[in-house]
């Protein structure tokens, strides 16, 4: 999904509020896909952080995260990123873009 840089703005600001969720340790990108979809289906805006034991880059997990579970890379500071994703779930309070 392509964002606007309006709505990218939106859900930066958003991010400030959140605490991660998800955190990328030495088993790498691969291992926390199936809890990034949960948390993406549940939440839409999801932060996650990135160990200094994972190897990786925080850029590259951000990137390669987003690739696996098609959602879009929201920012990437220090060690933490956020990424989002539309849910299909209809219980879910979805997240208005501007």
């Amino acid at each position: 999904m392509k964002l606007t840089g309006s709505q990218i703005r939106q859900l930066r600001s958003m991010c400030n509020q959140l605490k991660p969720t998800i955190s990328i340790g030495k088993a790498g990108v691969e291992a926390v896909i199936g809890t990034a979809e949960q948390e993406l289906e549940a939440h839409e805006l999801v932060k996650c952080t990135v160990q200094g034991t994972s190897g990786l880059d925080t850029r590259e997990a951000a990137d390669e995260l987003a690739r696996l579970t098609n959602a879009t890379v929201v920012q990437v500071i220090g060690h933490k990123f956020s990424i989002y994703r539309e849910t299909s779930r209809k219980d879910v309070e979805k997240i208005k873009l501007s």
